[in-house]
């Protein structure tokens, strides 16, 4: 080792990556905090003074990492959109036919509307958002409509799943793997992925051919 790294004075300070890392990580335990809180009690019933009593700090601690309760509740169910929008983006970048990647994507959609994030953006009315909340929020679930449409194309196309209105299933499949979200039970006996197998394998018999 070099006399001049010898010689080099270690800080007792965290570095500049180790505050941001620090930083995400809380703001990463609020939001899990926050969006358990509101599956629980519901928005309105739950106060972001609760939120920041089950960790144990003060609420302008909670303004600091994420804003008021209206911008806690905007990111609780972004990130659970763009969950959904992640599985879309890899279904259609994965191998087989239309109906593998359809049922590919289902599973996985299925599973995230089980998880805390997932589940806040199925229990969220809009009436809860702010009116520039509830804009953000339709844009992100119109895309993924429009993804899950586009999978039933192209399965349609290749012949993979029956002729249908890729419409009208796309709004059976996510109106059937939505409800999970309200009666699945985490300390249940089945897994999301478990369940997630389960609902899809009897989806698919209603949209692949005879």
């Amino acid at each position: 080792m070099s006399e001049a790294r010898l010689n080099t004075p270690i800080s007792p300070f965290p570095s500049r990556e180790q505050k941001q890392e620090e930083r995400a990580a809380r703001r990463a335990a609020v939001l899990r905090a926050a969006v358990r809180m509101f599956n629980a009690r519901g928005f309105h019933a739950t106060s972001l003074e609760d939120v920041a009593t089950s960790l144990g700090i003060s609420k302008p601690t909670i303004y600091h990492y994420l804003g008021n309760k209206d911008q806690v509740l905007l990111e609780c169910v972004t990130i659970g959109l763009q969950q959904l929008l992640e599985a879309g983006a890899a279904a259609r970048a994965g191998p087989g036919t239309g109906a593998d990647r359809l049922q590919s994507f289902l599973r996985r959609y299925a599973e995230i509307n089980m998880d805390d994030f997932g589940r806040c953006v199925i229990r969220t009315g809009e009436e809860a958002l702010t009116p520039e909340s509830v804009r953000r929020f339709r844009d992100l679930k119109r895309e993924i409509d429009t993804a899950m449409r586009e999978l039933i194309e192209e399965g349609v196309a290749d012949g993979s799943i029956a002729p249908v209105d890729p419409r009208l299933l796309a709004f059976a499949l996510a109106g059937a793997l939505n409800w999970p979200a309200r009666w699945h039970d985490p300390a249940g006996p089945q897994s999301p992925g478990e369940l997630a197998d389960l609902l899809v394998a009897t989806l698919a018999t209603g949209f692949l051919p005879r």
